[in-house]
């Protein structure tokens, strides 16, 4: 049926942009590692059509960079393009604690509603995954839990625009982390693990001290990057 292939190239594309910004985050796609639609499709046996798709939605959010000539290809930003991601994220991340003290809809509820508890539990246990992986030093599975942890507390506020906005924000300011973190010759204690502290400060309605420990994490990351290239 028509639909089938619709389908099923949907899925290719989504798979194929999936693994490739997997392939960026682990760092295993260098900065400046540029590659066709052709040499993409050959390496995992498909069509041009659904790498074509799926390489332009990876450049839409700033995963690759599109190249008239030659493709596309990895990024490669600078600590400066790190500052000024951190800026755009703290942007948005006070602006959705400005809302909790102003009574969004979403904290109107007693800090004690299950249902408010219970989606709060959700978003620590998350946390808590970040932090182990944060404290062992393991950056891919850290990515992966910071971005769900993100994704799922942004969620609380409603507002999809506001969360996929701030996803593509921090994917991007991890794109450009990695290729820095990665210099390290070890990481273990070296990353922020402060997740739970957020989550449990939101829990009480303190917007002010959520704010202070997002700055805190961005202060962190940003001097970790510094310190790498000061040298």
């Amino acid at each position: 049926m028509p639909g089938n292939g619709t389908v099923t190239r949907s899925t290719l594309r989504q798979q194929i942009a999936d693994a490739l910004r997997d392939e960026v985050l682990a760092g295993r796609l260098r900065p400046g590692r540029a590659f066709t639609v052709k040499e993409i499709a050959d390496q995992y046996g498909v069509s041009a059509t659904p790498v074509r798709e799926a390489l332009v939605d990876l450049s839409a959010q700033g995963i690759l960079e599109a190249d008239q000539h030659r493709g596309f290809r990895v990024p490669e930003y600078s600590v400066t393009d790190y500052r000024n991601m951190i800026e755009a994220r703290s942007l948005v991340t006070d602006g959705m604690f400005q809302a909790l003290t102003a009574g969004h809809p979403a904290f109107r509820t007693p800090p004690d509603d299950p249902r408010t508890a219970a989606a709060l539990a959700t978003v620590r246990r998350r946390g808590e995954e970040a932090q182990r992986a944060a404290t062992a030093g393991d950056l891919s599975v850290l990515i992966g839990y910071d971005l769900r942890f993100w994704r799922e507390l942004s969620a609380l506020f409603g507002n999809p625009y506001l969360g996929d906005f701030l996803h593509r924000l921090r994917v991007q300011s991890w794109v450009c982390a990695v290729q820095y973190l990665l210099r390290l010759p070890g990481l273990r204690g070296r990353l922020w693990a402060g997740h739970t502290d957020l989550v449990d400060a939101l829990a009480r309605r303190e917007a002010e001290a959520a704010r202070a420990i997002v700055a805190a994490s961005n202060a962190h990351s940003l001097a970790l990057l510094e310190n790498l290239t000061s040298g």
